[in-house]
């Protein structure tokens, strides 16, 4: 992708976001990136930019609205219309079902599910993608949204969500020239990860280091994928090259999901 095409991330600022943003980087793309923290978003596109990139930025709440669309509007208004979404805004969130409060299932939905659908919403409209004859919007799924996950029924359940919205969007813009495909990482090595680890430490009552051989064990390379691996693959999907994916759901995730 060498033609300053416009790249929107959702969640830049770490981990696979910021992995992705630096590979357009590298690729010409003119890339803005959000997330909720204003300071994190200024503290990345400065990082970026003193790599010779073309990044700016935005705070953005994906829960929110208006925040989503002034977001998208903020963008166009810096680089023009949005070529490439990449949905990577998301929050971990589970525990044992029956004692998890209704504010962590809906805080955890309302970011990974329903964040996804508004800023495709907005960058269908406010950013102009819906006038063009080429467009990619990429979201990032999981190896969770295929299968249960136990004690992590809320993102599960989003993920999955995120699955069925991108085949059914996917179908439905095929005809237009805009693509929809899902990443789906299994374990990645990332902040999220790492308060994963907590997370499952404190619920088993054992150490960090023995859930990481936990999770370890279930890979079959024997290891968790990089941010820059599963970046790897939302870069393909951007390019012409895969102009006939559309509507899928695909995995980088060590062999974790071969399904």
């Amino acid at each position: 992708m060498t033609d300053e095409k416009v790249v929107l991330i959702a969640g830049g600022t770490s981990g696979i976001g910021l992995a992705a943003a630096e590979l357009f980087g590298t690729q010409g793309a003119k890339i803005y990136i959000g997330a909720r923290t204003a300071e994190n978003v200024s503290s990345a596109v400065k990082d970026l930019c003193e790599k010779g990139y073309s990044v700016a930025g935005y705070e953005v709440d994906v829960r929110d609205g208006d925040s989503v669309r002034n977001f998208v509007a903020s963008a166009v208004a810096t680089f023009g219309p949005v070529d490439v979404l990449l949905n990577s805004a998301g929050i971990s969130g589970g525990g044992v079902t029956a004692d998890l409060s209704q504010d962590v299932w809906d805080n955890v939905i309302d970011t990974n599910l329903n964040g996804v659908f508004r800023l495709t919403h907005a960058v269908l409209n406010v950013g102009g993608m819906r006038d063009k004859s080429w467009g990619r919007i990429i979201n990032i799924a999981s190896t969770a949204g295929k299968q249960g996950v136990v004690l992590g029924a809320p993102y599960s359940a989003s993920k999955h969500g995120v699955v069925g919205f991108t085949k059914a969007l996917g179908n439905e813009l095929a005809p237009t020239g805009i693509t929809v495909n899902a990443v789906c990482p299994g374990y990645v090595e990332t902040p999220m990860a790492q308060q994963v680890r907590r997370n499952y430490a404190n619920l088993y009552e054992i150490t960090e280091n023995e859930v990481l051989e936990k999770f370890e064990a279930k890979i079959p390379l024997g290891r968790y994928s990089t941010a820059d691996e599963v970046a790897g693959l939302v870069g393909y999907l951007a390019t012409d090259a895969a102009a006939s994916i559309t509507s899928q759901a695909l995995n980088v995730c060590g062999g974790l999901g071969n399904f």
